[in-house]
């Protein structure tokens, strides 16, 4: 790859402007979920190791360019404190006097976090004139924000261009991670793509056909893809508009020999509920009053030989409405056996995406998996094998 990591980088003495993603949930003020925050943790570790100056630059929320109390940053020091081991020292701009005086003063094990870079307008224009003010804070700048890597914008892409710049600990593994998965795989490759839409995994699907092995096509995607084949599927969610395009994606796979894995039964019920009255039945058997809301034990088992035979697999939405029981067995049966191959060391999984993520931590698999990213568009945008202008940066 042909980019720098913190082991390129001489920190001695050095402030080290560093993008991160803690854009974390709260709750009156509190913190509800660290895990961004925790995994920036070895990133900051690392450039204390080395001498540097940790300067920490973020965005939270959309502000738009205004200056709002309740996207502030500051309330999050508590908890960085707490999960870094270290001082925090706030600045209430990320350029400027204010900014530098902080940065001048940092002790050592203490780290600076500036304010909002969307308190400016020109962070999401990429403004040269905000890129020069920050990058003449910094001496280096690193880049540990994979998941805004798919924004050209003043921290993620201007700061890469202005300074001696590498990954992160964070980023390095993200682009490893996937460089492994999409860009030179052990083969066989099988993509799980679940999700309610095809529509929003167009290009996605579109790539993939061309890249892997094996498809498995789940949640009510797949209804799409069954009517495609002429199945009749009931009231169940599906894009009956896409189906000329579901064909098409079915014929790109056969031509790059591409085996597309979808239901061959279902389980319906009638209404959407937790503990619904529901059964099982041939995926083209759905009744006309019923909808289809996960895959069927027989296309589970179907979906578990195809983790069998990979070596590689890649993970992207739920199989069926995994949110509540029963409809989450398919997803938890498959994601617990891909869990189980990979800890064996007979698999290479990645996973990622919003509900993949909330999906795998629900049947107790995520720790098993290989690698989970926490990115969501960016994630998407590199499986469907667009260009991240943050990484792009980098490799300049």
């Amino acid at each position: 790859m042909g980019w720098n990591t913190l082991d390129d980088m001489d920190l001695e003495g050095k402030r080290v402007l560093t993008r991160v993603d803690i854009n974390v949930p709260m709750e009156d003020g509190e913190v509800t979920d660290a895990t961004r925050i925790e995994r920036i943790a070895a990133t900051v570790q690392t450039i204390l190791d080395k001498g540097g100056k940790p300067v920490l630059l973020a965005h939270f929320g959309r502000p738009k360019g205004e200056r709002r109390a309740d996207m502030s940053l500051q309330p999050l020091i508590p908890t960085m404190e707490a999960v870094l081991g270290v001082e925090v020292v706030f600045a209430s701009d990320c350029i400027g006097p204010a900014a530098a005086a902080v940065i001048d003063g940092l002790g050592e094990n203490q780290v600076a976090l500036l304010e909002n870079t969307r308190f400016h307008a020109g962070e999401e224009k990429n403004d040269p004139e905000l890129v020069a003010g920050m990058a003449a804070l910094g001496d280096v700048y690193c880049s540990d924000a994979f998941s805004a890597a798919h924004r050209a914008h003043a921290s993620t892409t201007g700061l890469a261009h202005a300074l001696p710049a590498c990954a992160g600990r964070l980023m390095q593994a993200e682009l490893e991670a996937l460089e492994g998965a999409l860009g030179t795989p052990a083969r066989p490759v099988l993509a799980v793509v679940g999700g309610a839409k095809v529509s929003t995994k167009l290009d996605l699907l579109g790539n993939l056909v061309e890249k892997v092995d094996m498809l498995v096509i789940g949640g009510g995607m797949a209804n799409t893809f069954l009517a495609a084949k002429g199945i009749d599927v009931g009231k169940s969610l599906a894009e009956h508009e896409m189906t000329g395009t579901a064909k098409e994606i079915m014929a790109k796979a056969e031509t790059a020999g591409c085996r597309i894995i979808l239901p061959t039964d279902v389980v319906v019920a009638r209404e959407f509920k937790e503990g619904a009255e529901n059964e099982t039945v041939p995926a083209d058997a759905c009744p006309s009053d019923a909808m289809i809301l996960d895959a069927g034990p027989d296309s589970v088992a179907a979906v578990i030989a195809a983790i069998d035979e990979a070596e590689t697999l890649i993970w992207n939405g739920p199989l069926g409405a995994f949110e509540i029981a029963p409809f989450d067995a398919a997803t938890n049966a498959a994601a617990k056996h891909a869990a189980e191959r990979s800890e064996l060391g007979k698999l290479v999984s990645v996973a990622g995406g919003g509900d993949t993520v909330a999906a795998l931590n629900k049947a107790g698999a995520a720790s098993g998996f290989s690698y989970i990213s926490t990115a969501g568009g960016a994630f998407l945008e590199w499986m469907e094998g667009k260009t991240l202008p943050g990484v792009a940066a980098l490799e300049a």
